[in-house]
Parts: structure tokens; sequence; C-alpha cells
């Protein structure tokens, strides 16, 4: 009788000293489970990001030489440009005052603004100071020439640079331009440089050139 005690005894200590044990198990398993979880967790957001990242990176950025003295803020910057219609992203960006002269005289200024998905090669100021200042006048007087110089320089599809690598590209006075050049560097029909391209407005890609084309 005694020794059946004796053994209960022991079976009870032996199961209490266990009791601890085995808990403290189950919580080192709960404990690895919550880790696991976490990092799963962790992991499954890292792709998301890379995803965005490699999203920004399709983005067309404006590139060359004259775009580094576009205002950074304010409607004449390159957000400002992009939130307005053509002719008005031009009429902000003083570097093209000229051009928006005389887009107003020969009543673009709604055409470009309601056209969609379309290129705008806009000459600088500088570039119609080229012209004699007679034969500027002439055809700022001259409004059917004038429209015809202008919607020259208007493409109706969105030219990105890749685009500007080698091509020829019908305009809304219903003749070819053509692009030609590689890195930052192109020419419109081998005569007028992009001195700042790929500058977004709500409707159009504006390559900014140094020279007026003249229609063929």
């Amino acid at each position: 009788m005694k020794i059946t005690r004796i053994q209960r005894a022991a079976v009870t200590v032996v199961a209490a000293l266990a009791l601890p044990l085995t808990l403290t198990a189950c919580s080192g398993e709960e404990k690895d489970s919550a880790a696991e979880s976490s990092s799963a967790a962790e992991d499954t957001s890292a792709p998301d990001d890379t995803a965005d990242d490699a999203a920004g990176d399709t983005m067309d950025a404006p590139f060359g030489p004259a775009c580094a003295s576009v205002p950074k803020t304010g409607p004449g910057s390159f957000e400002g440009m992009g939130q307005a219609p053509v002719a008005t992203a031009a009429s902000n960006n003083p570097e093209l005052s000229t051009l928006v002269t005389a887009v107003k005289k020969a009543g673009l200024v709604d055409t470009l603004n309601t056209a969609q998905n379309i290129t705008v090669f806009a000459p600088t100021n500088d570039a119609f100071a080229k012209l004699p200042k007679a034969d500027l006048d002439a055809v700022l007087a001259d409004k059917a020439m004038l429209t015809k110089i202008l919607t020259y320089h208007v493409v109706g599809e969105k030219l990105a640079k890749k685009q500007l690598e080698s091509g020829t590209y019908d305009t809304l006075q219903k003749s070819t331009l053509t692009t030609a050049g590689s890195g930052d560097s192109y020419k419109v029909n081998d005569s007028a440089a992009v001195v700042c391209g790929d500058v977004p407005t709500s409707n159009a890609t504006v390559h900014i050139i140094d020279t007026v084309l003249m229609p063929k």
C-alpha cells in the first residue's frame, strides 16, 4: 500500500515538472509561427515597392540643355505645364512668347487646346529671331501663311523621345517632317535641334526647338 502511494506521488511530481516544459515549448512554437507570419507579410509587400519603382522608370522625363531654364515651380514649370492644354501651357513659358503671339494671330488657340494626343515642335523666341524681321512681320500679317507654318509644327500623335530616333511623321499641315538622333541629341528635318524635349502638357507632348520649320 505504501509503495502504491509513493508511486502515485512520484507520477504527480513528474507531471508537475513536465507541464511548464510543455507550456514553454508551445509558447516557443507560437512565437516562431508569429515571426514566420510577420516575415511572410514583409516579403509580400516588397514586390509591390519594386513594381512601383519599375513603373516610375518607364516615365519619360524632359531632356535637353534648355530644360535647365524652365522654372522649378509655378504655371511655367514642368508640373504646371503638365496640368494645362498645350497653347495655355506655352503661354506660361516666357521662352515661347513669340510662338504664342503667332498662334493667337492665326486663331489656333482653341484648335491646339482641344486637340488630343498631339505633338508640338515649339520654336523658341530665339528661333523666330533668326528670321529677318521683315520676313517675320510679313508672315505674322498673313494669316493663311502663318497657319500653314504653325500647323506644320504639329503632328497628330504623341511622339516620345524613343520615336525621335528615326521617323517620318504627318503634320496637321498635310505634309511630313522627319526626326533623327540618339541619346539627348535630336534634330527635326536635319535643321532644328530639340533643346528641351518631352515636355508634358495635358493634351500634348512638346519638343522645344531652336529653329522655325518651313513646310516642304
